[in-house]
């Protein structure tokens, strides 16, 4: 628990602060079910949403004192967060993932927000900052059928805070452990035509302290410093038109370290200079109270310049020059001979993507018991990139989606809808459907049955790479024929015969059935809400395998079954949050893929298990979180957060946070402080024994003024 003070924002010039329990305004207390938006693009109860959805208030976040956005999934059952190479951020839903985070749609403000051709997250240049967040909701399960080929085993939503609600003016400043500091500051207005607010933030971060390199401590070049720009704002015509226009901008450094990422004979640091940016423009239509639709354009530019010097001996350099493959274990005493004169030059893994979307989403409500959604939408994603694709290109989807909430009877909803995706990185078409039946047990309790399948489909890099170097101001003189020179995957593979470059990949698909409960218990003074999931999934045709320059071994070769339960509950009364998420999770899996030989001609079993547990290392088998928010006298507010997660791999994460937070309240501003430590229960290192910290307790200090 950390960072963070911005629950100000949203209390302070509303309300003032007292230390007797707050009697109304209160989330929850009263008999309305909390509503989601995500699942099916309705607004809908908890009772009537055909599936489990985790709703995460910003102010939480920020009461809990959350460092970075990505550990907020920490409080979502199911949901596991570790950090792999130079300390970049990973979260997923039931695992199968890695590296790459290629199988959950994220989207912000109705933007989808990973990375076009690459289809991964990159939670570190993320430009949301947390004092603007209004709420977080979390699909768990297959969502394809609203938003689909990405929403393979969910959907994050992002919800920011409408501009009409921080206007004024905001600073917030935190500093602590392992060079970390956050920096924010808004600034926006609101009248009865426009409101704005534009505001900026800094992210810096050391990373872990240390890493183990030939059994030795070595420093690791795994921090960040991002910053980043956003202008949010709505225009208000009349009573049934508005539009939103939101700009950001994001330009920082994250660096990578030369042991973890450094291809080539790397020299140097690889780190990541980072220049993006996005543009939104929705419009919002309401012809009448029962009919509302919206159409959206968004453009977002994710530029990355990587560039590194590089030094090869000269014997690889001859096996180059003889079409001999340089890292291929048989030929590693001729290519690595000590000696000769090494040839210098830089390399770069530069790459620029952009995507185009457009989306018109039509809502009507027939009546209080017959609701229908209705969309179309189309995306152009183009890719440049000399490393990875040799040039450029492009890929397009286009999509066609619905669903319709009808209630029969009062103890009875019923929602189907799905969503028809064709894609050129395949160039097929997809459906995917969902059905569900929500049994309504009185006003607050619902018993769901649902049914959905899903598809993902390669993106554009695993489908259609072109991955080489090319080697610039090469020296010394002897090698300027070298100049220019591309040195491609196919010269230094390391397993020869389980390169899969070149194989067309198929979709991969997902059955899904749940049955799942919520039900909200009003209490004299405060209520207690329950979610409890039983889940079946069965995962085909998975893609798994390496994707790196020197092994390529991507293909649909993975099948696995899921099955598991799910729980999170809260109580909460005037001045007092209580909350517990657990997840449970079993997983069988097993190789389906062709046969993969090894350098005898032999079935290679280890490297079939091999593939096999790549999409098990972020599959936990038992995950959760507590947490505790308590008003105290004289203005404090009190939190402490516990969570866990067992087995990455052969680790368990286990971390308890504490915060306290002093709040002050004057006619013209408000302003906190607060004191936040992180304690971790195990020394040991998580997912890697590279990552490494020093003290077992992080502590962090936050001071913000809001006027």
């Amino acid at each position: 628990m950390s960072v963070l003070f911005s629950s100000v924002i949203a209390e302070v010039a509303a309300q003032p602060l007292s230390d007797e329990p707050e009697q109304i305004g209160f989330y929850g207390f009263n008999d309305e079910i909390p509503e989601v938006l995500t699942t099916t693009r309705l607004r809908q109860p908890k009772t009537r949403v055909p599936g489990s959805t985790t709703v995460i208030a910003g102010e939480m976040i920020r009461d809990l004192g959350i460092m970075s956005l990505v550990e907020v999934f920490r409080l979502v059952p199911g949901m596991v967060v570790a950090e792999v190479g130079s300390s970049t951020p990973v979260t997923t839903y039931h695992g199968t993932v890695h590296y790459e985070q290629r199988r959950m749609q994220v989207l912000v403000d109705g933007r989808t927000a990973h990375r076009a051709t690459l289809s991964d997250m990159d939670w570190q240049t993320m430009p949301v900052p947390m004092e603007l967040i209004e709420r977080i909701e979390v699909s768990r399960g297959p969502n394809s059928a609203a938003y689909g080929i990405n929403a393979f085993l969910g959907t994050i939503n992002i919800i920011t805070r409408n501009p009409a609600d921080t206007s004024g003016a905001e600073i917030r400043v935190i500093r602590g452990s392992r060079n970390y500091t956050r920096t924010f500051a808004s600034v926006g207005d609101t009248d009865e035509s426009y409101d704005w607010r534009l505001a900026y933030e800094k992210r810096k971060f050391g990373g872990f302290d240390y890493q183990i390199e030939d059994d030795e401590r070595t420093p690791f070049n795994d921090g960040h410093d991002i910053n980043t720009f956003n202008y949010d704002s709505r225009l208000k015509i009349n009573s049934g038109f508005s539009a939103d226009i939101r700009v950001g901008v994001v330009d920082g450094v994250n660096e990578e370290d030369v042991y973890k990422n450094g291809e080539l004979g790397a020299t140097g640091d690889p780190d990541i200079d980072v220049r993006d940016y996005y543009l939104q423009t929705q419009l919002n239509f309401t012809p009448s109270q029962s009919h509302f639709f919206h159409f959206q354009v968004s453009f977002e530019n994710y530029n990355r310049r990587q560039r590194w010097p590089i030094a090869i001996p000269e014997s690889a350099v001859d096996c180059l020059a003889n079409d001999v493959l340089v890292f291929y274990r048989q030929n590693r005493p001729l290519c690595f001979q000590p000696g000769g004169t090494p040839l210098i030059a830089e390399i770069n893994a530069d790459s620029e993507d952009s995507r185009l979307e457009f989306e018109l989403q039509d809502t009507l409500l027939f009546s209080d018991d017959l609701k229908l959604v209705t969309g179309l939408g189309f995306r152009k994603d183009t890719y440049r990139s000399e490393t990875f694709f040799n040039g450029r290109g492009n890929n397009y989807q286009s999509r066609v989606f619905g669903n319709l909430e009808y209630t029969p009877i009062t103890w009875l909803t019923l929602n189907g809808g799905g969503n028809w995706e064709r894609t050129t990185t395949t160039d097929r078409g997809y459906f995917s459907p969902r059905v569900a039946a929500n049994f309504i047990l009185g006003n607050n309790h619902a018993l769901r049955f649902v049914y959905s399948k899903a598809v993902r489909t390669p993106d554009g890099f695993e489908q259609n790479p072109d991955y080489g170097y090319t080697l610039r101001n090469v020296r010394p003189a002897k090698y300027a024929a070298y100049e220019g020179y591309r040195v491609n995957s196919t010269a230094v593979w390391e397993h020869e015969s389980y390169v899969t470059l070149g194989k067309k990949l198929e979709e991969e698909t997902i059955v899904s059935r749940e049955i799942s409960y919520f039900g909200q218990f009003p209490m004299k003074r405060g209520q207690f809400s329950l979610e409890v999931r039983v889940f079946k999934d069965e995962l085909r045709d998975m893609i798994s395998g390496l994707i790196q320059f020197d092994d390529w071994s991507i293909d649909n070769n993975v099948d696995i079954d899921q099955k598991g339960v799910e729980v999170e509950a809260a109580l909460e009364y005037p001045g007092t949050t209580f909350r517990v998420s657990y997840g449970y999770l079993d997983q069988d899996d097993w190789y389906k893929g062709s046969g993969i030989l090894d350098g005898n001609g032999d079935i290679d079993s280890g490297e079939q298990e091999y593939n096999v547990d790549l999409l098990g290392r972020l599959s936990v088998k038992h995950s959760g979180s507590l947490a505790l928010i308590q008003n105290l006298p004289f203005g404090l507010k009190g939190s402490t957060a516990y969570y866990w997660a067992n087995k990455f791999k052969d680790t368990r994460f286990e971390r308890i946070d504490f915060r306290l937070a002093k709040r002050f309240f004057q006619p013209r501003y408000s302003a906190e402080v607060a004191l936040t430590v992180q304690h971790y229960i195990n020394d040991e290192p998580i997912m890697s024994t590279d990552n490494n910290i020093e003290d077992q307790n992080q502590l962090f200090l936050e001071a913000g003024i809001r006027f």
